[in-house]
């Protein structure tokens, strides 16, 4: 049972649907109409979440990496490179198509965000997954404030999940959690967001 909830916690709060409710989060929260959000989230996952999940698709179908989820920490250098491309692109579309300001700034943030990770992955294979999560906690947080400090249970769930499931050590994870957290807080501060 342990193992059941371990699994379908990891795969359901992925980073790439994490991303994606991100997106929709930061779109409906600085935007005037659904419509008008939902423009501007299909612009921003398209640029971002969109060409790094093809390609996670593509690589772990022909063999390349050992997993959707479950890439080793040297296959991921590709994945960190091809992921800083297309926030720095997406960071230069969102710009030049004026974007409410929380979407460049989730860019900046992600970019941040991805540069550290990577850097990490060089010697430890931090928890992405928990790093995700925390960041989405972070954020509802930040926007919704006390009442939204349920979000923490999942980033313990999904901390307990990497750990249990054999993915990352305690440490891995609760230092993902960290950078995560801390990213959303700077690029937070230094744009000025609620």
């Amino acid at each position: 049972m342990r193992e059941r909830i371990a699994n379908l916690t990891s795969n359901v709060l992925n980073p790439f649907a994490v991303s994606v409710a991100a997106i929709l989060l930061l779109a409906f929260e600085s935007t005037p109409t659904a419509a008008d959000a939902l423009k501007w989230a299909g612009i921003t996952a398209g640029v971002s979440v969109l060409p790094v999940l093809l390609t996670v698709i593509y690589q772990a179908r022909t063999g390349r990496m050992s997993g959707i989820l479950t890439a080793t920490r040297e296959q991921r250098t590709g994945i960190y490179v091809l992921s800083i491309a297309c926030l720095a692109v997406g960071y230069t579309v969102l710009h030049y198509l004026q974007a409410p300001l929380m979407l460049p700034a989730a860019f900046v943030g992600g970019l941040c965000g991805v540069v550290i990770f990577s850097l990490v992955n060089l010697r430890w294979k931090v928890s992405l997954h928990t790093g995700f999560v925390s960041a989405l906690a972070v954020m509802l947080v930040l926007l919704h404030g006390a009442i939204a400090a349920v979000a923490v249970a999942p980033v313990l769930l999904m901390g307990w999940s990497r750990a249990h499931l054999g993915q990352h050590s305690v440490a891995e994870v609760i230092a993902g959690g960290l950078l995560g957290a801390l990213t959303v807080v700077a690029v937070f501060e230094v744009f000025g967001l609620p």
